[in-house]
């Protein structure tokens, strides 16, 4: 099973910060171990992919940080097939400024591919490059988007983009069932814009979500009990705030599993709103 990992922070200069009070609650390798992975971030207005394979190095959350500020963080790992391209195929996925990954597998989804690309508008449907699930289910969000005039729209409500996430989920459980494959896909999706954290759970894989409140203290900036109080760093650390999503822990404390069959919609207030009906 792959693992993902979302973030959206307060703060962008301290998402590298935020990613290394994750290293001992968070796991980002997949066991099999993955021989693909992904990361995405943000940088003012451009999107910002990295890619690369399992054999470039030991993965660790302190790696995922960007070189530059960030509102938000993708990250996916998994394994893809042998022959598959990792440039085409490794999540998450970008178009315009929405990153996307999907954390599980749609059982028989050979039968249900040419149907979902058929349904999709022709230049989402030119969008799918690679051939995974997961690439076609973005489209479907993206598609979602679309008909309400709403893919670019800055003021975009967090409820309304995890509704639409749900709506994706719902649809392709559907599709699945009418087509008579006996095992429910899994659907762990996460989706942002920058300014937007959204997150659902469809299927038996458990999803976890946290929020990490502001403390002042910061390894990696050398921030202790005894900096200063009026250092600068100490009151950024403590305003910080961060809502992170993820896939595999390796320390559950802190966190609540997100029910399945539930959304999760955070917008740039850090506010979470639950949504059901998945």
């Amino acid at each position: 099973m792959s693992v993902v990992l979302a973030a959206l922070t307060s703060d962008p200069n301290l998402l590298g910060c935020e990613l290394h009070r994750l290293a001992g609650q968070v796991l980002v390798q997949s066991d099999p171990r993955s021989n693909a992975a992904g990361v995405g971030v943000y940088a003012q207005e451009e999107v910002l992919l990295r890619r690369f394979a399992s054999g470039d190095g030991e993965l660790s959350v302190d790696s995922l940080a960007p070189s530059l500020e960030s509102e938000a963080l993708v990250f996916h790992a998994g394994r893809l097939p042998v022959g598959l391209s990792l440039e085409e195929n490794t999540q998450p996925f970008r178009a315009r400024h929405w990153l996307f990954a999907h954390q599980g597998e749609v059982s028989g989804f050979e039968q249900l591919r040419a149907p979902l690309l058929a349904s999709l508008p022709e230049h989402l449907q030119r969008m799918v490059r690679g051939a995974t699930d997961s690439e076609v289910l973005f489209a479907c969000f993206l598609a979602r988007l679309r008909d309400l005039g709403r893919t670019d729209d800055p003021r975009l409500e967090p409820e309304v983009a995890g509704r639409l996430l749900m709506d994706t989920a719902r649809d392709v459980a559907r599709r699945a069932a009418a087509a008579g494959i006996a095992l429910a896909p899994t659907l762990n999706l996460v989706a942002t814009n920058g300014a937007l954290l959204v997150a659902c759970r469809s299927g038996e894989a458990p999803l976890f979500y946290t929020r990490l409140e502001g403390c002042a203290e910061c390894e990696p900036c050398g921030v202790t009990s005894r900096t200063p109080e009026t250092w600068p760093a100490v009151g950024a650390h403590r305003r910080r705030r961060t809502v992170v999503v993820a896939s595999h822990l390796k320390r559950a404390a802190g966190w609540v599993e997100l029910p399945r069959g539930t959304a999760l919609a955070v917008g740039a207030d850090l506010q979470l709103h639950h949504l059901h009906g998945v």
